[in-house]
């Protein structure tokens, strides 16, 4: 496992001339601080540091939790494969997701990613036990020796567990804090936590149809250094899901941003914020985590270019 992502990406021959024309257009669009589009995925910078992480993740909420099935376990598996090969960095999970650190640890086992992955969890009141506990107790079902990003889930009992999460990061024994909120909930506490305690991540829901974080927190987080995880990219895939049962098509100009889906169009508008480290949109399709990866390629939206996607967005 590894703390650090370069852009080192395995790519084959036949990826070549699509990347380099990629990167052409890429070459038009603002230099925005943190970015780094040197292989043709983008990546940003975790908060101040010079460490960057590819701006497409993965999370694992409803898609992982597959208890003991030997053929789920297997297509997970493939998909996790799949995410690394395709230049994906961070997992996010939780105790709350029910099974999915297991079968992520399952997953982890079976392939040779460890340099690739930058593995994020969370302390969780209700999953009982202290908060070391349950640290030790996840790094066991994720079968890793510790974990990149460690974040306080949904603000549970957030003054303590934050404060050993502080401690275990002093030891070393964690890379990066944080805090999470989800569904556009408890963002004044949010504020306040952001404002008054070192922390280096925070985790939201961002996403087209909610973007009331633009008003303070991601300018708050930029200010003050903070990586911000987007959750909720799809709103629970009702977004996508919405968009296609009324059979709205993409807009002609979207193809100057590299859009050719729906999924495509959501998550680049997403990760495009200059405040945005990462979304982590889940899925169980193959073809759905392509789409999913082929959104953290150049281009990029241009600030013109959101402004556009929101209007566009907004008038449906």
């Amino acid at each position: 496992m590894s703390n650090s992502f370069t852009g080192s990406n395995r790519l084959t021959r036949r990826h070549s001339i699509k990347l380099l024309a990629a990167a052409m257009a890429a070459s038009l669009l603002p230099a925005w601080p943190g970015f780094a589009a040197s292989s043709g995925r983008w990546q940003k910078a975790i908060g101040a540091s010079n460490k960057t992480l590819p701006v497409i993740g993965m999370g694992t909420w409803r898609t992982f939790n597959v208890g003991n099935d030997a053929r789920l376990l297997a297509a997970r598996t493939e998909l996790v494969k799949a995410f690394f090969e395709l230049g994906g960095g961070m997992i996010d999970s939780s105790p709350m997701y029910g099974s999915a650190p297991d079968v992520m640890g399952h997953a982890l086992s079976q392939l040779d990613m460890a340099d690739s992955l930058f593995a994020a969890e969370k302390v969780w009141s209700p999953a009982g036990g202290s908060a070391r506990e349950q640290v030790a107790d996840l790094q066991k079902r994720w079968k890793i020796p510790q974990f990149d990003l460690l974040q306080v889930h949904n603000l549970s009992d957030w003054r303590e567990h934050l404060a050993v999460l502080r401690e275990l990061k002093a030891a070393g024994k964690v890379g990066y804090i944080g805090i999470t909120t989800s569904h556009g909930r408890r963002h004044s506490e949010v504020e306040q936590i952001m404002a008054s305690e070192n922390i280096d991540f925070v985790q939201l829901t961002y996403n087209i149809s909610e973007r009331e974080a633009e008003n303070r927190l991601l300018p708050l987080a930029k200010e003050k250094g903070i990586a911000v995880i987007a959750n909720r990219p799809y709103n629970g895939g009702s977004l996508i899901n919405n968009l296609k049962r009324r059979g709205e098509r993409l807009p002609g100009w979207a193809a100057e941003c590299g859009c050719t889906s729906w999924a495509e169009f959501l998550l680049k508008f997403i990760v495009s914020h200059p405040a945005i480290s990462c979304a982590i949109p889940a899925t169980t399709r193959l073809e759905h985590l392509q789409e999913n990866m082929r959104a953290g390629l150049n281009p990029m939206p241009s600030a013109e270019n959101r402004k556009q996607m929101v209007r566009f967005f907004d008038s449906l």
